[in-house]
């Protein structure tokens, strides 16, 4: 690739002209190929004919057309589906192929019949000709053949008069072979792809469908970086797009890395909380730089500009390092400019605002760009009700304000929430300051039976609203002993210790903060790890119903060691 790119810049850079055409003057080709580093012309093009001969290599092992198949066994399945209206016929063909499913015999009836496939463009039907064939051999290998196609179903009308992506799937069969893998594993899956066919591109090389190390916050920012390189900055419309397209890719491989268990739990929710991160580290820097065109920059209390004086904090999931698939956003805003106006140059075309002004406009610009429903969807959906006084309040606070609502007016339950806060965009400096700011309200020494008493309020509340648990089924976020149960716990020790325990008020996760319960004597190690245990479990099981298509229950009686050993933690430190 290097040497490719670096001999069409020195074709370009001769005349300023854009050309990938090599020179036929003889004078033009020893010039060329003594800019490459070579002593002749001819020994150049030895060079570049290596270089072209290891790609063509390359392509065809990845790009190639289907192996030659056994001709006979192919002309079955062509049948079977042929023939599938025809009921005498279709009976020898599925006979002879032991794969009698009449289930899925009726589905690919249904199929032949929808008014869909009868006013098809010939082309369009001719590739759908070939492609149902491979897909009936490839259903044959699968334990619930009538289910995978159920799944694939809406992806199959979704592509019919872009049948392009149908082509695409039979001249790779590695494509192919993971698309039916990762449908048969998930339905969430099946419908990422039924919403937006682009993504089976992500299905041809499996060196990036599939990790076995989640990639790094750096490496996620990089990958985007590169992949907006190729867009104008002034095109808005084109950048979100692209960010929608990076996000549903990015989102896909790590549900691939799940279920075919190449990484665990914990290293998927890293991924989707880094992609997170660094799409809202995108989006602040794109709405900043479309404010500051418009208005000038703000200043800070010091008089200095800032850049940016605003941080971007995640609560809850995001908050916590636990982003599942599908999951929203919770987020607060903040900044520390002072009072007064924008300096604006006039012969920029800027016009002056006052800062409050500037940014609240940041903040709905950033809710904008992330919740605009667009061809590729939305980025996110934004939840700001974590905010101070909720949604009444400001959609952006300044950190004294933020300060001075947690110290006197919050809740114990935003006390709880914050529990689970940290910043994750913007600036450095005012990070730093937000963590001094959320150690000082946690770690405040408070009167633990009127906290436990609230907390204990507070989940009742929740329970009785929102417990889907019933005789035949428990609630894994809800229920008695769930999710939300183990998550009170480490929020109500953290508010009652954390003066004592300042350890406690580093992290806003909660294996970490159990980790430290028990370097802080709060827990036993085995109390701990098998707490620990126990919420990987919960929520193990819970992504695997997303991933399903299912709601969050499960039978009575799973999982009941992990939810007795949560209740045990409850009565210990909430006693009741």
């Amino acid at each position: 690739y290097l040497f490719l790119r670096n001999v069409e810049h020195l074709l370009q850079a001769w005349r300023d002209e854009q050309t990938q055409v090599l020179p036929k003057d003889a004078l033009q080709q020893t010039r060329l190929a003594w800019l490459a580093g070579f002593a002749s012309y001819q020994a150049f093009c030895q060079q570049l004919q290596h270089h072209r001969d290891q790609v063509q290599k390359i392509f065809a092992a990845i790009i190639s057309p289907p192996p030659e198949e056994n001709e006979d066994a192919d002309k079955h399945w062509q049948q079977l589906w042929y023939t599938v209206g025809d009921e005498e016929a279709c009976e020898a063909h599925w006979v002879a192929s032991a794969f009698h499913n009449e289930k899925l015999r009726q589905q690919l009836h249904d199929w032949q019949c929808d008014k869909m496939l009868l006013g098809l463009p010939k082309e369009s039907r001719t590739r759908l000709d070939r492609f149902m064939p491979q897909l009936l051999k490839a259903l044959a290998q699968c334990e619930q053949p009538s289910v995978i196609f159920e799944r694939l179903l809406p992806l199959l009308k979704a592509v019919l008069r872009r049948s392009s992506y149908l082509v695409m799937l039979l001249e790779n069969p590695q494509a192919f072979k993971q698309l039916v893998l990762l449908v048969q594993s998930s339905t969430w899956i099946a419908e990422q792809l039924a919403a937006w066919p682009v993504l089976l591109d992500e299905l041809i090389d499996v060196r990036n469908l599939y990790r076995d190390v989640a990639p790094s916050r750096e490496e996620l920012s990089n990958m985007l970086r590169q992949q907006m390189l190729r867009i104008p900055e002034d095109d808005l419309e084109a950048q979100m797009e692209a960010l929608r397209h990076f996000k549903r890719a990015h989102s896909l491989r790590a549900a691939a890395c799940e279920v075919t268990g190449r990484l665990p739990l914990m290293k998927v929710s890293d991924y989707l909380t880094f992609m997170a991160e660094t799409i809202l580290d995108y989006v602040l820097r794109m709405a900043w730089k479309i404010l500051i065109d418009k208005h000038g920059a703000p200043l800070q209390e010091n008089g200095e500009q800032c850049d940016p004086s605003f941080i971007i904090v995640g609560y809850g999931k995001l908050g916590g390092l636990e982003l599942g698939h599908g999951s929203d956003l919770d987020l607060v805003f903040i900044h520390a400019a002072g009072s007064g106006e924008t300096v604006a140059d006039a012969a920029l075309g800027q016009t002056p605002i006052e800062n409050g002004i500037f940014f609240t406009r940041l903040g709905q610009r950033i809710i904008h760009i992330l919740s605009t429903r667009m061809v590729n969807g939305i980025l996110y959906d934004v939840d700001m009700r974590l905010r101070p006084s909720g949604n009444s309040g400001l959609l952006v606070a300044s950190l004294k304000s933020f300060q001075r609502y947690q110290e006197n007016d919050a809740w114990t339950w935003e006390h709880q929430a914050l529990t689970r806060a940290r910043v994750v965009a913007g600036s450095l400096s005012l990070a730093q300051q937000f963590s001094v700011v959320r150690a000082q309200v946690l770690g405040r020494e408070r009167d633990v039976e009127k906290l436990r008493n609230e907390v204990v309020d507070m989940r009742n509340k929740m329970r009785v609203q929102l417990d889907k648990s019933d005789a035949q089924h428990f609630d894994l976020k809800h229920g008695l002993g769930g999710i939300v149960d183990l998550e009170f716990i480490v929020q109500f020790s953290v508010l009652a210790q954390g003066h004592a325990h300042p350890n406690l008020l580093i992290w806003p996760d909660n294996i970490r903060i159990l980790e430290q319960m028990a370097v802080s004597d709060l827990l036993t190690t085995e109390q701990a790890e098998s707490l620990m245990d126990a919420y990987r479990q919960l929520r193990m099981r819970g992504h695997r119903r997303t991933l399903l298509g299912e709601p969050t229950l499960i039978g009575v009686d799973e999982l009941l060691p992990e939810r007795g050993v949560v209740q045990a933690a409850w009565r210990s430190s909430l006693g009741s």
